[in-house]
């Protein structure tokens, strides 16, 4: 019997875009029902309008068969609907019971203090009855990103929520972590609880849930039985066509070494160690994959290594040229490409042209350049060539880069990357925030260039990602390196977790193995 339903849900901004277009969702009591799609196919709008986030343009909400209105996040939880958002919501100060019981704390001495011992009980007992284990005394700055989303869901638990929504709830989680909440999340079904679960994963999707809805396009293209599905099935649904799930990677022998760094470290302006002498080389023809939850040093590392910040110390060379505190202009002329975590930020220039982002490394530079004046007809045949050889969705060079979508977005900072010959590709994160159709093409290129003799270094948080497409593996924790593995069959996600945890380390002597 369905416990929640989302009937004919029309969402349109005022800017015109149209979000959901007659999204249909029916939620059984007790289940644990996926949600998948690609990038702007209307999935986080649809659970915004169920938790009052946003206001649908027209459509119905039915809860027990009875029309509701959602006007806002405090009217959801009143109906018994949580959200747990990708991005958590915490006060970092605060104490883990403090967080929990926020907005609804039981008070004393005539409500001029708030019972702190009160909230570390009630804190202990849900912990216990949901199976989610938690120190209600850490302050929530201090606890793992694992305990974080813990906090999180018996936040929306203690709020009384019956129907909880979980937003991309793997994405910063090891695997040991991921099967705890899978383990967490039977338990809440158990208890009576029905979880909508949103993420990209659908090894995942396979594994957890009972039902799935594929949205494409703002529309729903149809909801399955999990157990009659398989993976290659939802992507084809997601996407509208057959996607191929493997990236063609023959056996290639790594050449000579590119990047060589030695005892690198970063210090920053707290003095807090985030970089602790990393060495390790990157090489021809292999793509060197950096495994570690978020926050362990990986950013600091592409940053130094790419001139956006200052080695506190230590040596990094590309073909012997030494890079460190050369700024990223010298970097890139010492053939050093980039494909940065935040391509907003740090990857393209949103209100310029396709045409214009292609050529912002090189534009001073021949052929782009003649006698000091830009050639506006070579930089637009590039950007033709270029559209056209990386499969970008655009009719012209001449579009503001931010009228794409992510994922073409994307594809115009690979092409950018992959076309300036380099010796060195840094990649992080290149295929974050993308259609699974991208990431199907990122991969490909990103393995062809290392079989055509390019080195790469592969930062990703996507552990499945690492795996798919590294010959070795480093593992960070703490920034440090603590694990270099080659990419061998017997290597397990499980394996590497442990040392993503910091529960295991290597020798200096069986890492100098896989050097």
């Amino acid at each position: 019997m369905a416990l929640i339903e989302a009937i004919n849900i029309v969402k349109v901004y005022p800017n015109g875009v149209l979000a959901n277009d007659g999204v249909s969702l029916s939620v059984n009591q007790g289940e644990i029902h996926a949600l998948v799609g690609e990038n702007g196919a209307g999935k986080s709008t649809l659970m915004k309008v169920l938790y009052g986030l946003e206001h649908p343009t027209s459509g119905e909400i039915l809860l027990h068969d009875q029309p509701i209105v959602i006007p806002s996040p405090q009217a959801a939880i009143d109906h018994g609907i949580g959200m747990v958002h990708q991005n958590f919501m915490l006060v970092n100060s605060f104490t883990v019971a403090q967080n929990i019981v926020l907005g609804r704390e039981t008070t004393v001495a005539r409500g001029l203090r708030i019972d702190s011992a009160q909230a570390i009980k009630d804190t202990e007992a849900l912990s216990r009855q949901y199976g989610l284990y938690v120190d209600p005394t850490a302050r929530v700055d201090s606890v793992p990103v694992g305990m974080r989303q813990r906090v999180e869901i018996l936040k929306a638990l203690y709020r009384g929520a019956e129907i909880l929504i979980l937003d991309e709830p793997t994405a910063v989680l090891t695997p040991r972590e991921t099967e705890d909440l899978f383990d967490a999340i039977r338990n809440l079904v158990n208890e009576g609880k029905t979880v909508i679960f949103i993420t990209h994963k659908l090894r995942e999707v396979m594994e957890i849930s009972d039902r799935v809805t594929v949205m494409r396009d703002a529309r729903t293209v149809g909801t399955v039985n999990t157990d009659e599905t398989n993976e290659a099935e939802l992507a084809r649904m997601m996407v509208g066509r057959e996607v191929f799930m493997v990236v063609d990677k023959p056996p290639v022998q790594r050449g000579q070494p590119v990047l060589e760094v030695e005892n690198l470290t970063y210090i920053n302006e707290n003095g807090r160690t985030l970089l602790d002498n990393a060495t390790f080389a990157a090489y021809e023809a292999e793509i060197l994959g950096i495994a570690g939850v978020e926050g362990n040093g990986q950013t600091e590392l592409v940053e130094v290594l790419t001139g956006l910040l200052n080695a506190t110390g230590g040596v990094a060379t590309v073909d012997g040229v030494p890079v460190l505190g050369a700024g990223p202009r010298k970097v890139r002329e010492a053939h050093v490409a980039h494909i940065p975590e935040d391509r907003l930020t740090n990857g393209v220039a949103m209100t310029a042209t396709i045409n214009d982002n292609l050529i912002i490394d090189r534009y001073y530079r021949a052929p782009f350049t003649k006698r000091g004046l830009l050639d506006l007809q070579q930089i637009r045949t590039s950007g033709q060539t270029l559209i056209r050889q990386f499969a970008i969705l655009a009719p012209n060079g001449e579009l503001p880069v931010g009228s794409l979508s992510g994922g073409n977005m994307q594809k115009v900072v690979v092409a950018r990357e992959l076309s300036s010959s380099p010796r060195l590709l840094i990649a992080a994160q290149p295929t974050r925030g993308v259609d699974i159709g991208a990431i199907e093409y990122i991969h490909q290129q990103l393995v062809d260039q290392r079989t055509n003799g390019l080195a790469i270094l592969l930062i990703s948080a996507d552990l499945q990602e690492v795996m798919k497409l590294s010959d070795r593996i480093m593992v960070m924790y703490n920034g440090q390196i603590v694990g270099i593995f080659r990419n061998t069959p017997d290597l397990t996600e499980e394996k590497l977790g442990l040392y993503m945890l910091g529960a295991q380390r290597q020798t200096p002597e069986e890492m100098e193995q896989h050097l």
